[in-house]
């Protein structure tokens, strides 16, 4: 891996004021493979690829590839606007500096509540695949001790965790390279089945033609399973030539991660050997394994999918931490709070408070409801995505992003679309009573708590300052 910079044991940057801040030391490929780490490829395959195809069948290959569209419009969104403020802060500071300080605010509460719940929701999954061999684990503990685990290893230096990541990104990838080869050696259906005649579960033991409307349904789904690219910017003021190779990155981690999703969920459509059965059954990717393999292989990539779910828990409470960070940096908080949440390390360079501060509240909320977590964390980022896509639409007419080192091409059809695919996914959640109403309106509940603390708190005292890299 190309990681360079400061050496572990340097002490940390200091700004002009002599205050510490965070080092530039990744290289491009570096802060790559943390990002696909917090993505994760073989989570997405393993736990939400299932659902997509339980609801589209083999309409889900539709559902990923058009996803993969929609995915492109806001990786071109991030490029732009993280190229021109390739900051910790992440989307609130580029909401902020474009559209104003009240939106910006109203998107750092919902990145936030959303960032702190989602490691908790992802570490739960380390019990599902480490019960091969502790078939009796308690997953809240599991999860916890995973999430404090990895924010131990987060506190040190940026680079190692690069290293980590990596080397755990690779059995990740080798698990999902397994999969597809176990689908496309022994194929049971063409690519033109799927394509032209997509079928879902029918009555009994049968199936049936899936309709637009249910593969629409699912795309929905399929777009999340992709999102993380634009979490890059988050480790801007610690790449070199961060408006350059951060928007490099999100594109470069958007088209792995649509190839890592969609070409495994391929071949499990084309590989498996009874296609109700796939669909009905209770673990989709363990029948498969084991229908087109034995246990032994199902065991061990279910082990490979604990350690991958292990790097996405580290690299998001990295991701997550630097955020934490930000906010204490723009004196969002209560001065002593604000002021210890800034504080780096001064070897290591990471925002060790931040850090143990994220990876403490994650760890308690591992043993919050499943039904708590899902709904807060499953449409906030919708509300963020359409605040970015506003913001690349503003920014070009306010001259807030003119300095950007990318520039997306065919503008503003990126923003247009996206809002468009937005509208359409609100849409869909509201149509589900269970999960996706209620989590919209748990959405507009954080927006508003989050506005009304700014207006009554934060303005009024009017400490909350807009800081990057270079203000210390």
């Amino acid at each position: 891996m190309t990681v360079s910079g400061t050496s572990p044991s340097r002490s940390a940057d200091t700004a002009g004021d002599g205050r510490p801040r965070l080092h530039r030391g990744l290289k491009m490929l570096g802060t790559l493979f943390i990002t696909l780490a917090a993505i994760t490829p073989a989570s997405s395959v393993f736990i939400i690829s299932p659902g997509v195809v339980a609801q589209a069948g083999t309409g889900a290959f539709w559902a990923f590839a058009v996803a993969g569209v929609v995915g492109v419009f806001m990786a071109l969104i991030y490029a732009e606007l993280s190229s021109a403020f390739p900051l910790s802060g992440g989307e609130y500071a580029i909401t902020a500096r474009v559209l104003g300080r009240l939106p910006g605010f109203v998107v750092l509460g919902l990145i936030l509540v959303t960032q702190l719940l989602v490691v908790a929701v992802i570490a739960l999954g380390v019990g599902t695949y480490l019960a091969v061999l502790f078939p009796h684990l308690d997953a809240p503990i599991a999860a916890a001790a995973t999430t404090l685990l990895a924010t131990v290893l987060a506190v040190f230096d940026l680079k190692l965790n690069a290293w980590v990541t990596g080397i755990f990104l690779a059995i990740e990838m080798t698990a999902l390279i397994v999969v597809s080869a176990l689908g496309f050696f022994h194929p049971k259906r063409s690519l033109g089945d799927l394509i032209a005649h997509p079928v879902s579960a029918g009555a009994g033991s049968t199936v049936t033609a899936v309709s637009v409307g249910t593969i629409g349904a699912a795309t929905a789904v399929a777009i999340f399973a992709y999102s993380g690219y634009g979490s890059a910017v988050y480790f801007g003021e610690e790449t070199k030539d961060a408006p350059r190779n951060i928007a490099k990155t999100i594109l470069w981690a958007l088209a792995i991660t649509v190839l890592a999703e969609l070409i495994p969920t391929t071949a499990v459509l084309i590989g498996a050997p009874d296609l109700p059965s796939l669909f009905s059954a209770d673990n989709m990717m363990k029948y498969f394994i084991t229908a087109t393999s034995n246990s032994k292989v199902n065991d061990v990539i279910s082990l490979a999918v604990a350690l991958a779910i292990f790097n996405a828990v580290l690299a998001i409470i990295l991701i997550t931490a630097r955020m934490v960070f930000s906010t204490g940096r723009d004196a969002a908080w209560p001065s002593p709070i604000s002021k210890a949440l800034a504080t780096v390390h001064p070897k290591s360079g990471s925002p060790w408070i931040a850090t143990i501060a994220t990876g403490t509240i994650s760890a308690a909320f591992c043993f919050a409801n499943d039904t708590f977590l899902l709904v807060v964390t499953s449409t906030t980022l919708i509300a963020v995505y359409a605040a970015l896509a506003l913001s690349s639409i503003a920014g070009r007419r306010n001259g807030t992003t003119t300095h950007a080192a990318y520039r997306m091409p065919a503008w503003p059809l990126a923003p247009v679309l996206a809002l468009g695919a937005i509208g359409y996914v609100v849409y869909e959640n509201f149509q589900d009573p269970k999960v996706g109403r209620p989590s919209l309106w748990t959405t507009l509940g954080i927006a508003v708590v989050s506005a009304v603390y700014y207006l009554a708190v934060v303005r009024r005292r009017g400490t909350w300052e807009l800081k990057g890299a270079e203000d210390g």
